[in-house]
C-alpha cells in the first residue's frame, strides 16, 4: 500500500468503512470483530505545522504496516501472529487469546487489545475479501481522493508498482528496521515561508520577485505569488539553510536560519538599490 498525505484531506472515509466492516463481525480464522468502540484499524493523526498566518494541517492515516521483519511475529510463538505468503501479516484470534503482550511488540503502537473477548487486534488488508477476489481493502475503496493505493508489486503493470516507479515514497520510521509494506508520499517535514514587500510600493503585493534556497548544496528557487508570499517545503530539519531575496532595482536581502521548527520569516521589506 502506497499512503499519498498530499491527497488526504482527513474525510475520515477509510476508517468509517473499516468499522462497517469489522464491527460485529467475525471473519474467522482471519479475524475476530471490534469492539464497538475505540481501538481503530486504521488511525487518522492529525499534525499541524508553522504558525499564524503560515499554518498547514497534514492528516496521516496509519494501518498495520505489514512489515516484512515484523516484530510482532518474531516475538509471538506457535503460529499467534503469522506472515502469510502474500506478506499479509495476521494475528490469529484463537491462538493470540489471552496474550496482551502482543501489543507491545510493535514500535509503531498499531496493536490494541480488545478487552471485551481477550486478544490482541490489528488492521489485516481485509484479507478474508482479497480471498474472495477483492482488488483491495475496504479503506482503499472508500478513500474518494485516491490518497490509498493498494496492489501488487510484484506485478509491474499495476497502479502500484507504476507509482512508486514515478514518485518518490518513503518508510515511515525507517530506523526501526522492519522493513514494511507500507509505503508514504509526502510525509510532513519543515517548511520555510514568508512575505516579500517593496519598500517604495507596500501598497502594491509584490509578485515574481525571485527567491532561493541553499543548504551549501542544492539551490531550489521560486518566484512569489500573486500576494507576494514564497514557500519551500519538504526540508531536513535541524539543518542550516540561506534566503536569498533578489529583484532587480532593490538591494538583495539575506537570511540564514535553521529548521528546528518550521519557520515563517514574515514580511520581508526589499529597500530601493538607488
Amino acid at each position: 500500500m502506497v499512503i499519498n498525505i498530499k491527497r488526504c484531506n482527513g474525510c475520515y472515509n477509510c476508517f468509517l468503512s473499516c468499522r462497517d466492516e469489522y464491527e460485529g463481525n467475525h471473519y474467522l480464522p482471519y479475524s475476530a470483530a471490534q469492539p464497538p468502540s475505540g481501538k481503530p484499524w486504521i488511525r487518522i493523526s492529525e499534525r499541524e505545522r508553522g504558525s499564524c498566518p503560515k499554518v498547514k494541517v497534514d492528516y496521516i492515516p496509519l494501518p498495520c504496516l505489514q512489515c516484512n521483519d515484523a516484530s510482532c511475529v518474531e516475538a509471538s510463538s506457535e503460529g499467534a501472529v503469522y506472515r502469510r505468503p502474500d506478506g499479509i501479516v495476521l494475528i490469529d484470534p484463537v491462538k493470540a487469546a489471552g496474550r496482551k503482550e502482543i501489543v507491545f511488540t510493535c514500535p509503531y503502537r498499531v496493536i490494541d487489545w480488545n478487552d471485551e473477548q481477550g486478544i490482541p487486534q490489528k488492521c489485516t488488508f481485509c484479507a478474508h475479501l482479497l480471498d474472495q477476489g477483492w482488488k483491495t481493502p475496504r479503506c482503499v475503496e472508500a478513500c474518494p481522493n485516491e490518497a490509498l493505493i493498494f496492489g501488487d508489486l510484484n506485478d509491474p503493470s499495476s497502479d502500484i508498482s507504476k507509482m512508486m516507479a514515478s514518485s518518490s515514497f518513503e518508510e515511515l520510521h525507517p530506523e526501526y528496521g522492519l522493513k514494511p509494506n507500507v509505503f508514504f508520499i509526502g510525509l510532513p517535514k519543515r517548511f520555510i515561508a514568508g512575505e516579500v514587500l517593496l519598500e517604495d510600493q507596500q501598497e502594491v503585493c509584490a509578485e515574481g520577485v525571485r527567491v532561493s534556497l541553499s543548504d551549501g548544496g542544492e539551490t531550489q528557487t521560486v518566484k512569489t505569488d500573486t500576494f507576494g508570499d514564497f514557500e519551500f517545503d519538504g526540508l531536513a530539519p535541524n539543518r542550516v539553510y540561506t534566503v536569498r531575496i533578489k529583484h532587480e532595482g532593490y538591494v538583495t536581502e539575506e537570511l540564514s536560519v535553521m529548521t528546528k521548527r518550521d519557520i515563517n520569516l514574515g514580511e520581508i521589506i526589499l529597500k530601493p538599490s538607488q
